[in-house]
């Protein structure tokens, strides 16, 4: 069996970070050994008086830990880091437990619509841009991508404009970018595909649904994530990612579910069993 080092936070509340992973990653027939960055109560979108553990003292001799047993993941995939101290240590873990056939995903979860997470800043920004230089491939968003490259963020764009944003972004990666929150229309969402191996880019869509849905970032990458190990294609795995989180979302929406607290997921897991060629 496979195997893919999730490194992210555990939040309790959410339905993001690791409590996403870990099911999507399982129901592809993949074993995700997490590596715990933090552990909070609740992710902190919309919630007031969440508890919060910092792991990072930790996770260097976890993954020594994990070294000396002679562990090396088919992937390593990361998601939000919360500190400068924390992409060190990871760009460290990288190091030390990938080889030739180690796939790197990462996911640069920093900003959106516009501005940076609480407590970021600039030098967050440059960190997280060498961290992604280690990359097979990145999924940003658009806002993401601006702080990665200094594009002008614009809420109303073009092809011209995403091409030229990923044309930046694939001097940071190996094999591709997944750009993320793409829409040309106000009833459609989804994402540009670049594939380095070809200089192709790709878009796939699906409905758009008013309101803001956290944790999808995090099931989009660990599914994708998934595709990738399984050694589906690029855009198969881009594709099948998007579709299992238009899905989710619609289920919520129809359900009119306080959308703070997740996405319902969890009836779509059978949709990742399908396509990835896993039954229970």
């Amino acid at each position: 069996m496979k195997r893919i080092a999730a490194i992210h936070d555990l939040s309790g509340i959410g339905k993001c970070s690791l409590t996403a992973a870990i099911p999507v990653i399982s129901a592809a027939g993949i074993e995700c050994n997490p590596v715990p960055t933090a552990v909070l109560s609740s992710h902190t979108g919309e919630m007031e008086g969440y508890t919060f553990l910092d792991l990072t003292d930790n996770m260097q001799g976890y993954c020594r830990h994990w070294k000396s047993l002679g562990i090396t993941p088919d992937a390593i995939y990361t998601g939000y880091l919360g500190s400068l101290s924390q992409i060190e240590v990871v760009k460290n873990i990288i190091d030390d437990l990938s080889s030739t056939d180690t796939s790197v995903v990462v996911d640069p979860a920093m900003a959106d619509s516009g501005i940076m997470y609480k407590g970021f800043t600039a030098d967050f920004a440059s960190a997280m841009k060498e961290l992604c230089r280690k990359a097979d491939y990145i999924l940003p968003n658009i806002t993401e991508a601006c702080f990665l490259t200094g594009a002008e963020y614009k809420t109303e764009y073009n092809k011209q404009y995403i091409e030229s944003i990923i044309s930046d972004l694939s001097s940071l990666v190996k094999k591709g970018v997944i750009l993320t929150g793409v829409s040309f229309s106000p009833d459609k969402i989804g994402c540009a595909v670049f594939d380095k191996s070809n200089s192709s880019v790709s878009y796939y869509f699906t409905e758009k649904y008013g309101g803001v849905y956290y944790g999808t970032g995090d099931l989009f990458a660990s599914a994708f994530t998934a595709g990738i190990t399984k050694e589906f294609s690029l855009n198969e795995s881009a594709e099948t990612s998007l579709e299992f989180v238009h899905k989710s979302i619609r289920e919520t929406y129809l359900a009119k579910t306080d959308t703070r607290f997740g996405v319902a997921f969890e009836n779509h897991l059978n949709y990742i069993y399908e396509k990835y060629g896993r039954k229970i």
